[in-house]
């Protein structure tokens, strides 16, 4: 969809080498790296990009969320973070940490929330119980949120 839309410099990490071969394969992708979110820096340099997404991967068991600041800290002033969690009842309390963690974020000034949208049919189930009032799919949400630029420091 990035793709289609005029995004033609995209960029992807992954921790698993097979799911960057999996990526490589569409040819989408400008540069992959191996990178484990959450446990080791991300392989840019500081204010590096216009925007950063993290689809499918900030869940339980997953991508800690303490990894907000390192995606803050690759995302130009000014630029875009789009996020997304489950809002399954195995991800709650994970939801409930991301989103203190987002708020916190947003309190200090680092960025500006645009967007927490809840998405009713976001993913199939794996099981009955994880489905939304029995309709098969779990639901999720979409954060959105811009980076605030630097304020410039007054000279003398």
């Amino acid at each position: 969809q990035l793709h289609r839309r005029g995004f033609r410099c995209l960029h992807g990490v992954d921790g698993s080498a097979g799911m960057l071969e999996q990526a490589r394969s569409t040819g989408l992708y400008q540069e992959l790296r191996l990178c484990v979110l959450g446990t080791e820096p991300l392989p840019a340099p500081a204010e590096h990009y216009d925007a950063v997404t993290v689809v499918g991967a900030l869940g339980e068991g997953q991508v800690p969320s303490t990894v907000l600041p390192e995606l803050l800290r690759v995302t130009k002033p000014g630029g875009f973070l789009c996020l997304t969690t489950r809002s399954n009842p195995s991800n709650l309390r994970y939801k409930a940490e991301l989103e203190a963690a987002l708020g916190q974020l947003e309190q200090s000034g680092a960025w500006q929330k645009l967007l927490a949208q809840e998405v009713e049919y976001w993913e199939r189930a794996t099981s009955e119980e994880e489905s939304t009032q029995g309709t098969g799919y779990i639901s999720g949400v979409v954060y959105i949120y811009q980076k605030c630029p630097v304020p410039h420091l007054e000279e003398g």
